[in-house]
């Protein structure tokens, strides 16, 4: 990766392959400099994860951490856009990475194959400025919640269910995700989500997750700190309702 500049990071090629970013004021080369340093950690490389990473990548992110300790199965294909059929029963991580460097050969990209756990997670989620979450179930973001509070980092939430989404922002107003879904024992009992849902749903959500992460990087527009958002897509339907 050719960098020069001696008072930040610029890519050599920035202003072409960046211009569409650049060119809008609210980011410009100052915002478009922010996205190559940041670090940002997405965990779940699914049907939320596949987008979130190909438009962070897209969009200049320095740093990436993928996590996910699932391998690829057919199943996933519907709406795990990252992914083919020549890689079903492939490590999601490693896969993941190999598509996300031939968009970007110059972002970085840490491999967490063992998936977010209650050992490592205060280690992995320390390396980062941000946290996507893009898991399927309660107890990896009751984890991510506690640990992100600790450490006083800002995560982004998304979840989908049949026809349904939603998206929030934790870390910055003191409002937790444990504070929306206090039913903690309960919920963390629950297996993973299985249920049926409509392929570009997940495109949806993680596009507005990885939205999110660009605004919050920037500097810039209205976020969803202290806001959840819901749609339905089925009746094209979207709320934001203040927590």
């Amino acid at each position: 990766m050719k960098w020069f500049g001696k008072t930040g990071i610029k890519f050599l090629t920035e202003m072409e392959r960046y211009s569409r970013q650049i060119m809008l004021t609210e980011i410009g080369k100052e915002g478009q400099e922010k996205l190559f340093k940041a670090s940002v950690l997405i965990v779940g490389l699914g049907g939320l994860g596949s987008p979130v990473a190909l438009y962070l990548t897209g969009a200049g992110i320095g740093r990436i951490g993928l996590c996910d300790k699932d391998t690829v199965s057919i199943s996933n294909l519907q709406r795990q856009i990252l992914y083919s059929e020549e890689t079903e029963g492939r490590s999601k991580t490693t896969i993941a990475s190999h598509r996300l460097s031939e968009l970007s050969s110059h972002t970085r990209f840490d491999l967490w194959k063992d998936g977010l756990t209650t050992e490592n997670a205060k280690e992995i989620i320390s390396e980062y400025d941000l946290v996507i979450d893009c898991t399927d179930n309660h107890k990896t973001r009751y984890l991510i919640d506690d640990v992100c509070f600790k450490l006083n980092k800002t995560w982004i939430y998304g979840a989908i269910e049949g026809f349904d989404g939603r998206v929030s922002t934790f870390g910055k107003n003191g409002f937790r995700y444990s504070h929306l879904f206090p039913e903690r024992e309960s919920l963390s009992m629950l297996p993973n989500a299985a249920g049926g849902v409509i392929g570009p749903l997940p495109g949806i959500i993680g596009s507005l997750q990885a939205a999110e992460a660009i605004k919050l990087i920037c500097g810039f527009g209205n976020t969803l700190v202290g806001k959840l958002l819901l749609f339905n897509l089925k009746e094209i339907t979207l709320k934001i309702l203040e927590l």
